[in-house]
């Protein structure tokens, strides 16, 4: 077991120095090989290609190309014989024969176990027992007490310095004998790396276990071991640079004081944040300045949660690294690496990105304070002039976008901590303290805000052959200015109306509309097409925040169906792809607020019948959208005009439902439902989906087709729940139905009978059988409901739920049935209707069973005979009717005699 910190800290040190050592180790080895592998390729082909042709060999090619067609001879040239060429029986050089039959050299087997076991597993466990082996002798000298403590930091110094002199003089001696590059340990590296968290260990023993150093002495100590390893790892690779990046980063923990100094801190954090950004520069290592990165936003949590936080020295460390990322880091901007034209590389944004967060938590934790906040502009202007002049960091633009909403929507929420009010009480820490910043310089921040990124992402646009670098601008330039418009206006206004913010809403639309038409008028461009829609977008979005700032609630949702109306409209005009989704994206903010509050205007609905705040609310978006569908269809049919129909056939419904709702409540829309509001409701989703099933046979809509659909199953589902059975005045309901003939019976099930019969008419041949049989089934089912309630009604008067049934009620109902089946076979008959004719069958059927089982046990004396007299005529009637009209077989004539021959 280990006794004491040091032995624990030299441990740990040595570990991560072996593992970070056998990564880099490893990918050097995998280098090489693909680097061996490249060249042999490149020699292969190289032997492949055929030898130039020598003179020689292009005489002797010449007569075989002419040999098909020879040129006319002289009568000179006939009689002589062709001259000897002698170049042409010799033989080819040597060396292209040989180097055109020798084949390719294999490929290098990969390395065996032994050959591992050889020449890296023991390399990189003897390193690490090095390291152990010193420091458990520091160990025993401690236990045995054989060397006092000054002794004991000699030999742990002593010890370090051997071991980066042998790191050093096996990597001289590798050199002067030109070792080939094999897929070996690396040596020197691994010494070197033992001796350096030998050096840590020492220094940081006389530091805290011994108290030979100071605070300061032992910070700059350490501080120069690191910079020394990473100075070290120019010669030794990636090994050593892990290592002397963490020991730089990690020194300032192991080395603390009562009181910190951050400005020491910050500024020693710059020198070793510049010496790796250098060397990751030179080596092209991507990780270590990931990892440098990581380490630097990470040491700006320190501080930012005490009382008083310095504000100077943690914006200058989020400052300097902004600007050593800049200069180093970026790639094509001053010493960055270099890059191709239009590419965004991820480590040059983020590494932007990263310092911009760093400044925005400053913001936040020191409430807004002036310096934190002209530090943070600061960056965020340093990030637009950087992703300017370099693509590569064009990613960061989303980040100071971003960073900016939040900074000033935090701004906002301190302002108005009843916007975090939760049903428990508000949330602690929101609100507003006594440092806030002053409401000006907020302002002038949002005006350079706003003006910087609009103008840079309009001027940015065709400065690039790429098409993702200029919508990635005007993104940054229309979200920006409308999300900042947004913060000022909940942290000034406090959400209410406000006309001064309606005018700013008109000027940021006007902005965006002239940049739209200047850019639609420019040459196609890769992104042109985007970048386009986006500023159209925010035009369109800001003229949104112009209803919203200056209209009520009620109006406002009004404004906004009309803006998708509007853009409808506008589409038509100027075909961006855009403006169709924005027209749907305003249909489905509009459906989004009703759902917040179905009222439109809450208590404010009125009293009046029809003619309230419904109508308006309600009826000017469903023409709003019914229009708007009329002008997308006429460029297709797609999900935003699919999402527009939707919108349009809901607000239709609703202003029906919520109209009815309104008349049979009174204006009190909290009030149980009645047998008025059902049977109002059920006529309506019935005449509606019959109008939907006539438009869809014209627009081919799936929307009309599916809304047609859904509303005749609301209709089912009411007529069955409610007018059967909740507000059944028979069974659960004791409402006054009215008159003995215009009542609410005539209301709630004599005209959804005959709604539900036209429906049927109007599915028929357009929809399967079984769905007009069933809305058919339904029409049957509710007039003979209404027929068997108005008996009732003659016999108990406007209430129909109490009274017993007497024997002439009992038999009126038979009657009423007989002769309702009589009606509908004589229907069946006149119009030749098979349909009529089976719901007579079905009510006739029915009546028979209620003689049968009802009148049989309930009715005496007269009525009973009277009963199954008139049941017996009436089924004598109809079978002669059957067999006389609807199934007369004709008899056939008898055979003419034959004539006699």
């Amino acid at each position: 077991m280990f006794d004491g910190p040091f032995d624990v800290f030299a441990l740990i040190i040595a570990i991560i120095a072996v593992l970070i050592a056998i990564k880099a180790s490893s990918q050097a080895a995998e280098l090489r090989r693909r680097l061996a592998s490249l060249e042999e390729m490149f020699y292969a082909q190289r032997q492949v290609q055929p030898p130039p042709l020598m003179p020689a060999q292009v005489q002797a090619e010449a007569p075989a190309t002419t040999a098909a067609e020879p040129p006319p001879l002289a009568p000179e040239a006939e009689a002589a014989p062709p001259p000897l060429v002698t170049e042409e029986v010799s033989p080819p050089p040597l060396a292209a024969s040989t180097e055109a039959d020798t084949p390719p050299p294999l490929p290098a087997p990969a390395p065996g176990f032994e050959e591992r076991l050889g020449t890296r597993w023991v390399v990189w466990i003897g390193g690490l027992a090095l390291a152990l082996g010193g420091f458990f002798m520091v160990r025993y000298s401690i236990e045995a007490g054989l060397v006092g403590p000054g002794v004991r930091v000699f030999l742990g110094g002593l010890f370090a310095v051997a071991l980066l002199g042998a790191g050093e003089w096996s990597r001289r001696k590798e050199t002067i004998s030109n070792i080939a590059a094999l897929p070996i340990a690396n040596i020197p590296a691994i010494l070197t790396a033992a001796g350096t968290a030998v050096a840590f260990a020492t220094i940081y023993a006389a530091y805290a276990l011994y108290g030979f150093l100071v605070p300061a002495t032992a910070f700059v100590l350490l501080g120069l071991v690191a910079l020394g390893t990473l100075a070290a790892a120019l010669l030794h690779g990636p090994a050593l640079a892990g290592l002397g990046v963490v020991g730089a980063f990690v020194t300032p923990i192991l080395v603390s004081s009562g009181k910190p100094d951050y400005w020491a801190l910050y500024i020693y954090l710059a020198i070793v944040t510049a010496a790796s950004f250098g060397l990751a520069r030179i080596r092209l290592w991507r990780w270590l300045a990931v990892t440098t990165i990581a380490f630097a936003v990470l040491w700006i949590f320190p501080g930012l949660d005490t009382s008083d936080l310095q504000v100077a020295p943690h914006a200058f460390h989020a400052i300097a690294g902004f600007l050593l990322a800049a200069l180093l880091v970026v790639c094509g901007f001053m010493f960055g690496p270099t890059i191709e034209d239009g590419e965004i590389e991820p480590v040059s944004s983020s590494s932007l990105g990263a310092y911009l967060f760093g400044a925005m938590l400053i913001v936040l934790s020191s409430a807004h304070a002036d310096l934190a906040l002209i530090a943070f502009t600061l960056l965020v202007g340093g990030t637009l002039f950087v992703a300017w002049r370099a693509p590569a960091a064009t990613g960061a633009l989303g980040a100071a976008a971003a960073t900016v909403f939040i900074v000033f929507a935090e701004w906002a929420v301190r302002a108005n901590p009843d916007m975090l009010v939760l049903p428990g009480g508000p949330m602690p820490g929101v609100g507003p303290v006594a440092t806030d910043s002053s409401v000006t310089l907020h302002l002038v921040m949002a005006a350079i805000f706003a003006a910087g990124f609009g103008i840079a992402g309009f001027l940015a646009q065709g400065r690039s052959n790429s098409a993702v670098i200029p919508v990635v601008w005007s993104a940054a330039a229309v979200a920006t200015p409308i999300a900042i418009l947004v913060a000022l206006y909940a942290r000034i206004a406090h959400l209410d109306r406000s006309i001064p913010f309606a005018i700013l809403a008109v000027l940021l639309a006007a902005a965006f509309g002239a940049a739209t038409e200047a850019l639609a008028r420019r040459e196609d461009r890769p992104g042109a097409a985007t970048s386009v829609a986006l500023f159209a977008t925010g035009t369109l979005g800001a003229l949104a925040l112009t209803l919203t700032f200056a209209l009520e609630k009620g109006w406002l949702t009004i404004a906004l169906a009309l803006m998708s109306l509007g853009t409808a409209w506008i589409s038509l005009q100027r075909p961006i792809p855009v403006l169709r989704r924005l027209a749907a994206i305003f249909a489905a903010i509009v459906t989004a607020r009703i759902g917040y509050d179905p009222r439109i205007v809450g208590d404010a609905v009125g009293t009046t019948p029809i003619f309230n705040w419904l109508l308006w609310g309600y009826g000017l978006p469903a023409a709003s959208f019914w229009g708007a569908s009329i002008f997308l269809r006429r460029r297709g049919d797609d999900p935003p005009l699919r999402i527009v129909e939707a919108a349009a056939i809901l607000f239709t419904a609703l202003l029906a439902f919520m109209e009815i709702r309104h008349l049979a409540t009174g204006g009190r829309m909290t009030s149980p439902p009645s047998l008025l509001e059902f049977g109002l409701q059920v006529c309506v989703a019935l005449a509606m989906a019959i109008g939907l099933e006539r438009l869809r046979l014209r627009s081919h809509s799936i929307v009309h087709n599916v809304g047609a659909v859904v509303l005749t199953a609301i209709a089912g589902l009411i007529s069955v729940f409610g007018l059967l059975i909740l507000e059944n005045p028979w069974l659960l309901s004791s409402v006054d139905v009215g008159g003995l003939v215009f009542n609410l019976l005539l209301l709630g099930y004599a005209l959804p009978a005959v709604l539900m019969l036209l429906l049927s008419y109007a599915v028929a041949g357009h929809r399967p059988v079984a769905y007009a049989n069933t809305i058919a089934g339904g029409a049957l089912v509710f007039a003979l409901t209404y027929l068997t309630l108005e008996i009732r009604r003659f016999y108990h008067g406007p209430v129909l739920l109490y009274g017993a049934t007497t024997g002439a009620e009992q038999y009126t109902y038979s009657i009423g049935w007989l002769a309702f089946g009589v009606v509908l076979l004589g229907v069946g008959i006149l119009v030749n209707s098979e349909r009529a004719r089976l719901a007579s069958a079905a009510v006739i059927a029915l009546t028979i069973l209620k003689a049968f089982v009802i009148d049989m046990s309930t009715l005496t004396g007269v009525y009973r005979a009277l009963s199954f007299m008139c049941l017996g005529i009436v089924l004598v009637a109809i079978g002669w009717l059957y067999q006389r009209i609807l199934f007369r077989r004709q008899v056939a004539p008898p055979p003419a005699p034959q004539a006699s021959t």
